[in-house]
């Protein structure tokens, strides 16, 4: 636990000196005032009382109350601000780290778990600990303040009253023991139950369809109802050895004061020193209860910050390099990859000439997308190497890296804001003239002045709002207005009309002309004047060349040609 909470607090050392600062101040400022009431218990309790003296003391008392109130107000400011910040400071890099990740980390994990860690796991370290580290500052130097008083008085006393702490021990032992157990079986139940909760809200469509809502979606409703057994068991079972701890207190106080009571009758200690004890003795043990209770809680922020540190601490795809291509030639080396250590391609051997279009064809599951995705450096290869301009994109910088690719993949993804800004993303610098001007050769103008807002209409969240084809030509607009010198289009044209798709042809022509282009396409008539066609089957490459090349082969491209050329006549009677 101390290797995490060191971890967050070095994100602000100087917060961190600041609030230890106040608390330790403030904790003495608690503390003192208990120490000052002896002075008053022992003046009342002498031949002659100094009433002056007394009414002075308590005039001091009133002023540190008012200067702990001052003092309390400002920890209280300090350390929420503090740990406020150190939340926010651990989402933000949060995710800058995670968008170094390569695909492999959330191909791994639920995209709730990942939600869950960014969200509930750094709000329970913002809970707990904000809360925990006043309470434990001050039960620690105000049990430590007291302890002294007392040894002062009576040392005999004093140990009677501490000898409860190693009794206690054991009890705090097993609740930290179950805490850890359970809560890590708590929060794994609550990441299932976020991820099938989103499971439910994205499927909900098809689950609707097939009559599965409400109750009847088993999974959803076993992962709730396994979340809430969890929960219970977390809280129930540490639940009485904390309260068995407490028990033990309240007896060490108990035997305390018989030994108190034993040592006035045989008239070895005085009455005040006894008040004294019944007055601090049990105010001893208020901070180490609360001590307790927020070491347990503890326990079980330090899994949730465990987490968030795991996440921290994963290798990233970031290279220090420097190096930026001057050319934009991609050439795969030897290229073997696979998923979770199942090859998907396997020793790619080819080279796409800048400036020039290559082609990607072949059935589905034989690598096509893979190939784009090693391009756009989504995954690292496993073996050989994949440079652009010469040199390695694993020695380019990420984000010039990024800089150098555009990409229509499949899945569109728009964000919950205007069709204007969703194509700004291309590029935020970029001017209104640009926006429209790359939004007129997507086609994105001929359907965008019929809705209410023009360009300017939302288009909901993930694009709800727009049909398939809308979707696919903003992320076209998208990767026109980027102007990056690569581009990669993942079925470019496979959600639009044939009308659109010549449109659509035409502009990828236009940018064949200035960019290095790798095209995936099942429409085999769309690659035609492809520069070069790689036909792949089982990872491999099977057949290359150009579309007349291939023709000639009479392989598996002119097979898929003449299926396709027999299909394009077919109709429904």
């Amino acid at each position: 636990m101390l290797k995490n909470l060191k971890y967050v607090a070095a994100l602000d050392k100087n917060g961190t000196r600041k609030v230890i600062f106040w608390e330790v101040l403030h904790s003495l400022f608690v503390a003192i005032p208990s120490g000052i009431l002896l002075v008053i218990v022992w003046e009342l309790f002498s031949e002659t009382p100094n009433i002056v003296k007394v009414w002075s003391v308590v005039t001091c008392m009133f002023v540190l109350l008012m200067l702990q109130f001052i003092v309390a107000t400002k920890t209280m400011v300090h350390s929420n601000l503090w740990v406020y910040g150190l939340a926010n400071g651990l989402r933000i890099k949060l995710g800058n780290r995670i968008q170094r990740f390569s695909l492999g980390f959330f191909k791994k994990r639920d995209p709730g778990e990942i939600a869950s860690i960014v969200l509930q796991d750094v709000a329970n370290f913002e809970g707990i600990f904000g809360h925990s580290v006043g309470n434990i500052t001050s039960g620690v130097f105000g049990t430590l303040i007291l302890s002294s008083f007392l040894f002062y008085f009576d040392w005999r006393l004093a140990l009677c009253l501490l000898a409860a702490l190693p009794f206690v021990y054991p009890f705090l032992l097993a609740a930290k023991y179950f805490v850890r157990k359970l809560g890590h079986k708590q929060i794994l139940a609550r990441n299932t139950m976020g991820a099938r909760f989103l499971e439910y809200v994205q499927g909900i469509r098809h689950l609707k369809s097939y009559g599965l809502v409400g109750d009847k979606h088993a999974k959803l409703y076993q992962s709730l109802e396994e979340l809430r057994v969890k929960s219970i068991r977390m809280e129930a079972i540490p639940g009485p050895f904390i309260l068995c701890a407490g028990i033990v207190f309240e007896v060490g106080f108990i035997l305390a004061l018989a030994l108190g009571l034993y040592y006035l009758n045989h008239q070895t200690i005085t009455i005040p020193v006894l008040i004294t004890f019944l007055i601090l003795g049990y105010n001893l043990y208020q901070p180490l209860k609360v001590i307790m209770v927020d070491y347990v809680m503890l326990q079980y922020m330090n899994e949730s910050l465990t987490r968030v540190v795991d996440v921290m601490e994963h290798p990233t795809m970031e290279s220090f390099h420097v190096r930026s291509p001057e050319k934009y030639t991609i050439v795969f080396d030897h290229v073997t990859f696979g998923y979770q250590d199942k090859p998907t391609v396997m020793d790619l051997n080819f080279t796409v000439p800048e400036r020039s279009m290559l082609a990607l064809v072949g059935h589905s599951g034989s690598g096509k997308t893979t190939i784009a995705s090693l391009i756009a450096r989504f995954w690292d290869v496993n073996d050989g190497s994949i440079s652009i301009g010469g040199i390695d994109i694993r020695e380019i910088n990420q984000d010039a890296f990024y800089g150098l690719i555009s990409e229509v993949f499949q899945d569109v993804y728009l964000f919950d804001d205007s069709i204007y800004n969703n194509i700004k993303i291309g590029k935020p610098s970029a001017t209104e003239v640009e926006i429209i001007e790359a939004a007129e050769k997507a086609q994105v103008l001929e359907f965008a002045w019929e809705l209410p807002g023009g360009m300017h209409s939302l288009v909901g969240e993930g694009g709800c709002k727009l049909s398939g084809g809308q979707k696919q030509r903003i992320s076209i607009a998208r990767a026109l207005l980027k102007d990056a010198p690569i581009v990669l289009l993942d079925e470019a044209t496979a959600s639009l009309d044939p009308e659109n798709e010549v449109y659509i042809q035409r502009a990828i022509q236009e940018l064949v002309k200035q960019k290095t282009v790798v095209v995936i396409a099942h429409k085999l008539a769309t690659i035609q004047n492809a520069n070069q066609i790689l036909v792949l089957e089982g990872g491999r490459i099977v057949e290359r060349g150009t579309h007349d090349e291939l023709l000639k082969e009479n392989g598996i491209y002119e097979r898929m040609w003449s299926i396709q050329q027999t299909l394009s006549g077919w109709s429904l009677r």
